[in-house]
């Protein structure tokens, strides 16, 4: 296996860890805390709301810091501050203390975004299914929080549920380390992105100003609302089930199977998307997606039972399916020496906006419950799909053969 292979086997570890790391909450409170600490759910997610914030608003200066230093040493800090901050969590006894683990668990998680998929587009002309693949396991990580910590909690408590994932992490991070002080780096990645060698693809987009501030600005936006949705639906999907399949699902293990099973069908939509926004119009495939958000979104509010878990599905597959597109778009309209800084900026919003969902959910499910919230999502998804018909059709949108644009 090549070096440049074993590096991006690394970096979709990191976002498998990454994903999970900052859901294992999710679960813990619904299923184990809210018993044990006599707090009603709303109460108690309040307390993951400062490490969201930090999962957003550190991305810049994380990508920062990777374009000047250097984004394997980022990477590193990453894997090992996570795992240590996840341990460090899971030896919280009072809810101010796990929400001060949170934080540290969400600084360190905020270095992932901004530097590994600068890293995974680095040097490629067809970035989609490179995204796509490590957005599968990103997604995975998703779908194993509600699993893992379902599991550790009914055999071995929820400090555990934190622990192990941090122990693990610790020690990916370490073996990264030696991986990347020990090989000889053929690519240029074990520097700061300007003193790589990598040439950017061949062919350059230029854009004309309004177009480019058009076109990032509808990636900002989808960019916001699709974060909203994303954490919206993954966090609260397994209280929604604990909910709605109280007769299929009496336990925290079968709550976390079911959420594994509906996150790992929907985690492949992304290879998919990644295939389509390759050889056709990102503008279209972009459209389609979150038209069928907003459908399924809209048809999930009543449902309970089997049909809570066949629209779950769909509308998760669509949502996962979502996440790649943005970021081809942003691959193929900046240039390689500051595109951990603009990955971080898309990211700040993502995650910021992340942060304020949990409150929204807190909010809707005390006083409506989870109905509120999908009605709520399917509104958010529809702003989006319009916003979509709002790209301009330039090749940066439509073409079939993804460049990066010299945008200063």
């Amino acid at each position: 296996m090549t070096r440049e292979r074993i590096s991006f086997l690394f970096l979709n570890v990191g976002h498998f860890f990454d994903h999970l790391a900052v859901l294992i909450f999710a679960t813990v409170a619904a299923l184990a805390l809210a018993s044990e600490w006599h707090m009603s759910y709303a109460e108690l997610i309040v307390y993951a709301t400062p490490g969201f914030v930090a999962f957003g608003v550190c991305a810049i200066p994380a990508g920062w810091i990777a374009d000047k230093w250097s984004r394997p040493g980022m990477m590193i800090i990453f894997f090992v501050g996570l795992g240590l901050s996840a341990i460090l969590t899971s030896l919280a006894r009072t809810p101010l203390e796990i929400g001060a683990g949170l934080f540290l668990l969400g600084l360190f998680a905020a270095i992932y975004h901004p530097v590994g998929i600068a890293m995974v587009v680095q040097g490629r002309q067809k970035t989609g299914i490179p995204l796509a693949l490590n957005g599968i396991f990103g997604n995975m990580g998703v779908a194993c929080a509600a699993l893992f910590t379902g599991l550790l909690i009914d055999f071995s408590g929820w400090r555990m549920a934190f622990a192990v994932p941090g122990a693990v992490a610790t020690v990916v991070g370490l073996a990264y380390a030696i991986f990347v002080y020990t090989t000889p780096d053929t690519a240029g990645h074990g520097h700061a992105a300007h003193t790589s060698p990598v040439k950017a693809p061949a062919v350059t987009l230029k854009l004309e100003k309004t177009e480019l501030i058009r076109v990032f600005a509808i990636i900002f936006f989808s960019t916001a609302i699709g974060g909203l949705i994303f954490q919206s639906t993954t966090f609260a999907l397994p209280k929604v089930f604990s909910e709605r399949l109280a007769e299929m699902a009496g336990t925290a293990t079968l709550v976390g199977w079911y959420a594994f099973l509906v996150f790992t069908v929907a985690a492949f939509a992304q290879l998919v998307v990644g295939y389509l926004v390759d050889h056709y119009s990102i503008r279209a495939v972009f459209a389609f997606v979150a038209g069928l958000q907003t459908v399924f979104l809209a048809i999930m509010p009543r449902l309970q039972g089997p049909m809570a878990i066949v629209v779950s599905v769909a509308f998760m597959l669509v949502v996962f399916g979502q996440i790649p597109i943005n970021d081809v778009l942003v691959g193929r309209i900046t240039r390689s020496e500051w595109r951990s800084r603009v990955y971080g900026l898309r990211y700040i919003v993502t995650f910021s906006v992340m942060a304020s969902a949990l409150p929204l959910i807190a909010w809707l499910h005390a006083k409506w419950g989870f109905a509120a919230l999908f009605i709520v999502m399917a509104l958010a998804a529809g702003c989006v799909f319009v916003a979509v018909l709002l790209l301009p059709r330039t090749s940066a949108v439509t073409g079939r053969v993804p460049a990066v644009a010299a945008a200063k």
